[in-house]
């Protein structure tokens, strides 16, 4: 039986680069693509992927975010992160969502394969550029250094923080989360009291700093 992948990223020539990349291994399969998280999240549930291969930023809703609330749904979903960063927030970020591998995107293909079988089978993999990051945060947390953001704001604040340091409007991050303005500025303002922080460029940092967006969408 063929590794059923699901591909989510907001660039189409990365998507298809990656399904006929894919495809012509043996065994694997793409069955569905996504260009956003909240597509996604909609083709996980309707097809129930073996893997998905996760682009880490992406509009409205990046994959850390997409990552989190997939494994919230089925802890044994198989998520594989990809990214052109390799910030320590990023990388940490993903795999405390769930994902069991990070990749860069100018890793080797062949790279690629053996973490997606790797990953099928139920084992961590983590290409080879990525191994320091990982270890520094470990040295990190034994120091008792590490303050994710996780711990402090809600799914819904991430999200809306997100769009925030992205330049969203009040208005228009309502319309893209299908809730009412006044919701989403209740968000704001809870975001705002939770982190201490009053300003949008210090919200924009320290949506940066925790890996909630890279403004390089």
């Amino acid at each position: 039986m063929n590794i059923r992948i699901l591909i989510a990223d907001d660039h189409s020539i990365v998507r298809e680069g990656l399904k006929a990349l894919v495809e012509k291994e043996e065994g694997l399969e793409v069955i569905a693509e996504a260009s956003n998280g909240f597509e996604a999240l909609r083709l996980v549930e309707k097809h129930a992927p073996d893997i998905v291969i996760m682009d880490v930023a992406m509009p409205d809703l990046n994959g850390i975010e997409t990552t989190r609330q997939l494994i919230a749904r089925d802890p044994s979903l198989k998520i594989i992160a990809l990214s052109m960063h390799s910030d320590r927030r990023f990388v940490i970020e993903m795999l405390r969502a769930g994902a069991m591998a990070f990749m860069l995107k100018d890793s080797a293909f062949e790279e690629l394969v053996v973490a997606i079988r790797n990953v099928h089978k139920g084992r961590a993999f983590l290409s080879s550029n990525i191994m320091d990051v990982v270890v520094s945060d470990y040295v990190r947390n034994l120091a008792g250094t590490d303050s994710p953001a996780y711990t402090q704001l809600s799914d819904r604040e991430r999200q809306v923080l997100k769009l925030l340091a992205e330049g969203k409007t009040v208005k228009e991050i309502g319309y893209i989360l299908d809730v009412s303005a006044k919701t989403i500025e209740t968000h704001r303002l809870n975001i705002r009291d939770k982190l201490g922080i009053s300003s949008l460029a210090e919200l924009t940092k320290f949506a940066i700093r925790e890996g909630i967006t890279t403004l390089d969408l």
